[in-house]
């Protein structure tokens, strides 16, 4: 074979390699633009534990959707859950609406949590919610048909590295089998994880990605003794079936595609993609106990501060027994759908601007919420409220995003004087509010008795 003929046949295998990874890599920016774009979305979690809703024979439960664990009931015993399991009151399309008016743009569902109960008709698996309950529906096709009706993007949690139902799920958090089911497994040596992975992992998720349509998100739980070979098996398999689909980071081993902070905020700004999962109230599940939520500019106030550091917000709601959303969660949709429908423009599709925020009062500071961190029931959010600035950017605006300030004028120090300034406008009145720039700022003057929100908005548009 002739030089020239080996030069030609290696550029065109290069082009093709340099094309296929192009290829792949296109619809891997794409889903990834979308989600840093989307910024709000619905979490669900829902199963065998919403119907005890926090009891357990006669006392309230230990451990929150993770009762099972920390009551060590036998798997025969909590299986007999399933029996009572009736969500009549299940309405697909009305959770899509609910998720859609309330501002956000995407859902994730548990799909099988760490109980080891499947949520949908599993063919490998008849620990599901169709062979074990009266009800014997499955609520996944529901819900992902009404989910893409409403226009929001679906997928699925998935319990990886935790299962109490099946006997090959070794566990080695905070200790060797500290999360795993060993009053029906006693021999933790004897747990073979890669049969777990061939028998239900692979198996499982196969159905999730065959059965019902388009699914935009894998979100993996607690990865454990996963293998960095089995995380890449896994995302091999994930996009052989939906090359589009997102993963999470919790498939283990640096195979995600984002980062997550559970049930705490951040302390700066990452342009890497990234999502915070918050609870609404105590519990990720449905608890009668759980009385006390979130206020909602408290929570507004969270989706600023996430948002401004360049993350997403994965609200949680834990629907009850019957398959409904609790009454407590419906003053905080609410106050998303009014609080996103004035000031959307400042979260949807936005980027960190060159600082996150700034304090009102730069001798008041938020104190810390940092403890040790507790998978049943744990919250690192701050529990105090310091007025402040949060700032966003699109295009030539900056938003800023005014927390618990009831001062009608202060100084924002984050402008500099290259930042030209031409107008400022409060998004919920469209009314221009008075400022002006200098060394030390960009002053504002608002009309003392106009009413804002607890937290509002201001678009600062600059001469770019």
């Amino acid at each position: 074979m002739g030089l020239e003929n080996i030069k030609r046949i290696g550029c065109a295998l290069l082009l093709g390699f340099v094309l296929v990874m192009g290829n792949a890599q296109s619809v891997d920016t794409a889903s990834l633009a979308w989600f840093k774009d989307a910024k709000f979305g619905l979490f669900l979690h829902w199963g065998l534990y919403s119907q005890t809703a926090g009891d357990w024979k006669g006392h309230p439960a230990k451990g929150g959707e993770h009762f099972m664990l920390y009551e060590r009931i036998p798997l025969k015993e909590y299986a007999l859950i399933a029996n009572d399991f009736n969500p009549t009151g299940f309405n697909a399309r009305q959770w899509a609406k609910d998720a859609r008016r309330a501002g956000m743009r995407y859902v994730i569902i548990t799909s099988k949590h760490h109980d080891g109960f499947a949520m949908y008709d599993s063919k490998c698996s008849d620990y599901n919610i169709v062979k074990c309950t009266p009800w014997g529906k499955d609520p996944m096709k529901e819900l992902a048909e009404a989910c893409r009706e409403e226009g929001l993007k679906f997928g699925f949690y998935y319990s990886l590295g935790r299962d109490w139902e099946d006997p090959d799920v070794p566990t080695n958090w905070p200790v060797k089998a500290g999360r795993s089911n060993t009053w029906d497994y006693p021999d933790e040596d004897a747990k073979q994880l890669p049969r777990y992975m061939e028998r239900k992992v692979k198996s499982q998720l196969r159905e999730l990605l065959t059965q019902y349509g388009r699914i935009d998100f894998l979100w993996f739980d607690t990865p454990e003794l996963v293998t960095k070979d089995m995380s890449r098996e896994i995302r091999e398999l994930i996009h052989s079936l939906q090359p589009q689909c997102l993963i999470n980071s919790r498939i283990g081993n640096g195979m995600g595609d984002y980062s997550i902070v559970e049930q705490k905020l951040t302390g700066g700004i990452d342009n890497r993609p990234w999502e915070a999962c918050l609870t609404m109230g105590k519990n990720w599940c449905y608890n009668r106990h759980d009385t006390v939520y979130k206020k909602p500019d408290v929570m507004i106030r969270h989706l600023a501060d996430i948002v401004s550091k360049g993350g997403n917000l994965l609200l949680n709601i834990g629907p009850d027994g019957k398959g409904c959303f609790p009454a407590l969660a419906r003053p905080g949709l609410d106050a998303f759908h009014l609080w996103l429908e004035m000031n959307g423009e400042a979260i949807y599709g936005t980027r960190p601007w060159h600082t996150y925020g700034e304090l009102y009062d730069p001798s008041v500071r938020e104190k810390s919420n940092e403890k040790a961190f507790h998978d049943a029931v744990y919250d690192g959010t701050p529990q105090e409220i310091v007025p402040d600035f949060r700032y966003t950017q699109k295009g030539n605006a900056v938003y800023v995003i005014v927390r618990h300030v009831t001062a009608p004028s202060f100084t924002l120090s984050a402008f500099r004087p290259s930042d030209r300034v031409v107008s400022v406008e409060c998004m919920d009145s469209h009314q221009t509010a008075e400022w002006r720039q200098d060394a030390g700022g960009l002053h504002i003057a608002l009309d003392a008795g106009e009413k804002h929100c607890p937290v509002y908005v201001l678009k600062v548009t600059l001469d770019m």
